[in-house]
């Protein structure tokens, strides 16, 4: 199971970024969304993943979002508060999400939880991984100072094997990044 303590690192690094914006009006890298469209993501996907701790803990049959339309009229339905409103929502989600993950165990490591009511299942134990992932792309995605560069070497490495796998492709192959960046933004210098 990845490591909590990493999570709620890159957590707070995260938190410190959105604190000194001042324009989350402005574009983000995620193609169509402001940085306030990329805040209120990382926010609601914060509920969702506590939404499936409870149905691993709990047994509440909940899913991550109720479907995939609501969850893209959540994000925009947010997107264009204030800054202040922003942060705090998503250190208020953050902060009801950490006690739950703190809370699965091995027991729970191999229940399955759904994205959307029939949709997509996850294992339980990869929630820690998924949730750090989005935190460190989001963040990247900011267009703020932080980048890759300013994430641990071996979790940029563990990230670039985990996409490459999810690809379908050998990990190891030494053109992957190039890939990923062709893959992701479009990118292919």
């Amino acid at each position: 199971m990845p490591d909590l303590g990493l999570l709620k690192r890159h957590t707070e690094l995260l938190l410190g970024s959105a604190r000194e914006l001042t324009d989350t009006s402005a574009p983000s890298l995620c193609t169509g969304w402001s940085r306030g469209h990329v805040l209120t993501h990382i926010a609601r996907n914060a509920d969702g993943m506590a939404a499936l701790c409870r149905s691993a803990l709990e047994g509440t049959g909940e899913t991550m979002y109720r479907s995939d339309e609501s969850r893209d009229s959540d994000i925009e339905a947010g997107a264009h508060r204030p800054v202040t409103a922003l942060v705090d929502d998503l250190a208020t989600s953050a902060a009801v999400l950490d006690p739950l993950l703190t809370r699965l165990g091995p027991e729970h490591a191999d229940l399955t939880v759904e994205r959307t009511p029939g949709g997509h299942r996850f294992r339980v134990g990869d929630l820690i991984g998924l949730r750090l992932r989005e935190v460190v792309y989001h963040h990247v995605d900011l267009a703020t100072a932080f980048t890759f560069a300013d994430v641990e070497a071996d979790l940029v490495a563990a990230f670039l094997n985990d996409e490459y796998l999810r690809l379908g492709a050998e990990p190891g192959h030494a053109a992957r990044a190039a890939d990923l960046l062709w893959r992701a933004r479009g990118i292919r210098d």
